[in-house]
């Protein structure tokens, strides 16, 4: 086994990871499904694969930056040798929902349903993440002044650099596409799940307002998203109810109800399914009910 490199901040309220860098030369670590209370992004800086997130399946190559949100299901499957740099980092550390206008990558690096969870790195963007990566790993090797302050800058900078590269990467993909009415049904698809996400759950409501049949607007869901329907409005859903059960400390009944659900038991067996863990266990591992916020050492 190659080895690996890795330098951890822990949380000294409760002993949990709070920042990681960590060097792979192999995919061992990521072999398997992960269910992390953590944000991942992963450089794959040589090699290629398929990633295996949520319901479905996309192909990588070399120098994408792989991106997932706490409790996201995925793994990487190679057959062959990947290289490249890991970081992780709790919402104690660093939370991208309180930060969303300074980084504006929630909805653009993670829980983006409508797009595979990566960013290819150009050259210019693997110049500068590469001199960020090589900071952070200096200042994770000393306990000075302000050094969460310090790393959350650099996070910050990875941050806005994916984001904004990942923007201009869905721009031309847009423009590249040749038939114009396909594009312009699937973002009124975007719009009428985003208006209607939280009372209506059914595919047969939607296809109905787009005035298309429910098999054509099935098989334009799977083609361009490779997600049923369905899958892409219960996503929806539990994006919400974690960013809920994340931020407030409303009761999980009143979120249920907020998101159509009468029946707080049926909404709790609907998220655990679709996130592998109980809406009060993801409260008290990422969100509202947390230990006090990560301030460093």
């Amino acid at each position: 086994m190659a080895a690996t490199n890795s330098l951890t901040l822990t949380n000294p309220q409760n002993g949990n990871l709070a920042f990681k860098v960590m060097h792979f030369e192999d995919n061992n670590h990521f072999d398997h499904i992960q269910r992390n209370n953590y944000y991942a992004l992963i450089w794959v800086k040589k090699g290629s694969g398929k990633i295996k997130a949520d319901f479905s399946e996309y192909a990588f190559e070399e120098n994408s930056l792989l991106a997932f949100s706490p409790y996201q299901p995925f793994m990487i499957c190679t057959s062959e040798q990947i290289e490249g740099t890991a970081i992780f980092f709790h919402s104690d550390f660093y939370c991208i929902h309180f930060h969303q206008k300074e980084v504006s990558c929630n909805g653009v690096l993670f829980n983006n349903i409508y797009e595979p969870p990566y960013t290819v790195i150009n050259d210019a963007a693997a110049v500068t993440i590469d001199l960020i990566i090589a900071q952070i790993k200096v200042e994770m090797l000393q306990s000075e002044l302000a050094q969460y302050e310090l790393l959350v800058s650099y996070l910050k900078v990875i941050l806005i650099t994916a984001s904004r590269l990942k923007t201009e990467q869905l721009k031309e993909q847009t423009s590249l596409i040749p038939n114009a009415k396909e594009p312009i049904v699937l973002q009124s698809l975007k719009d009428a799940i985003e208006n209607n996400f939280k009372i209506k759950h059914s595919p047969s409501f939607y296809a109905k307002e787009l005035n298309i049949s429910a098999k054509a607007l099935a098989k334009l869901s799977k083609t361009y998203f490779n997600k049923t329907l369905t899958e892409l409005i219960s996503e929806r859903i539990i994006i919400e109810a974690k960013r809920e059960l994340y931020l407030t400390n409303k009761a999980v009944k009143e979120i249920a109800y907020e998101l159509g659900y009468e029946d707080e038991h049926y909404f709790s067996r609907f998220f655990k399914t679709n996130a592998d863990i109980s809406p009060q266990l993801y409260r008290e591992t990422v969100g509202f009910a947390k230990a006090t916020p990560y301030t460093g050492v």
